[in-house]
């Protein structure tokens, strides 16, 4: 795989690194994108109609179960190469920033140590009423769960449609992307707003935009480069390319 030397040298020089990822990335460890056909029980609903405050208000046994079917295929997933690749940038730069819309750890469990979770993380839960959080161990045996303080329902710790995001990881995205020297756009199909703006704040603050997709995104036009292909493909070649002492 062939990188144009001008890229190689801007990520030899770059002192803070973004790296933006969407569900392309956590699709290469299995876990199936909202835009993928439910499966199984859940075949005959759409992930778009689970995924919201309504939903729960209306029928939170079912939803709580969807969630619980979501945690266990995603219980023996693994980070991919991808991931790893992006956790081994911190050796190479002096800062990467993982800001993800991904909703299942996976970049924690590579490596990273500074991550940015935009839309939640799937194992976390909250009450409704409170908003106290709740370890899993601590769950109730209930359906969905009951909080151990107010006895409200216990919900999913992620972003539903119609939610906004969380004030504090949103402000340290905006706060990233005014420091950061490259921005990375991995696996992610623009589509979901208010997240999608990131990259084309990025390049209105001066940033070097990397676009990395097996697809065309609106992306591509924002990119000063567009690299095509897998996230787990693409980085890790990039890295030897660009630190080949490491091998």
């Amino acid at each position: 795989m062939d990188f144009d030397p001008e890229l190689l040298d801007i990520l030899r020089n770059a002192r803070h690194i973004a790296a933006f990822t969407g569900a392309g990335v956590s699709a290469e460890s299995g876990i199936p994108t909202f835009r993928d056909a439910q499966t199984g029980l859940w075949a005959k609903y759409r992930a778009e109609d689970l995924a919201t405050p309504e939903a729960f208000r209306r029928d939170p046994v079912t939803v709580w179960n969807w969630y619980a079917w979501r945690r266990d295929l995603m219980r023996a997933v693994r980070p991919n190469p991808g991931h790893l690749a992006i956790a081994a940038m911190e050796r190479l730069v002096g800062r990467v920033t993982v800001i993800t819309q991904n909703v299942d750890g996976l970049h924690v469990q590579a490596g990273s140590s500074e991550v940015i979770e935009l839309h939640g993380n799937i194992w976390h839960n909250r009450c409704t009423d409170c908003a106290t959080s709740v370890p899993e161990s601590e769950l109730s045996a209930d359906t969905p769960p009951v909080c151990p303080h107010c006895k409200g329902k216990i919900r999913p710790g992620v972003v539903w449609f119609g939610e906004a995001l969380p004030t504090q990881a949103w402000t340290r995205a905006a706060e990233v992307l005014e420091t950061a020297d490259v921005f990375f756009c991995i696996g992610t199909s623009s589509l979901v707003e208010p997240a999608a703006s990131l990259p084309r704040y990025a390049r209105s603050c001066g940033r070097t935009v990397i676009q990395i997709n097996p697809e065309l995104t609106s992306h591509d036009e924002i990119a000063q480069y567009v690299l095509r292909g897998k996230a787990g493909e693409v980085l890790p070649a990039l890295l030897k390319a660009a630190w080949p002492q490491v091998g």
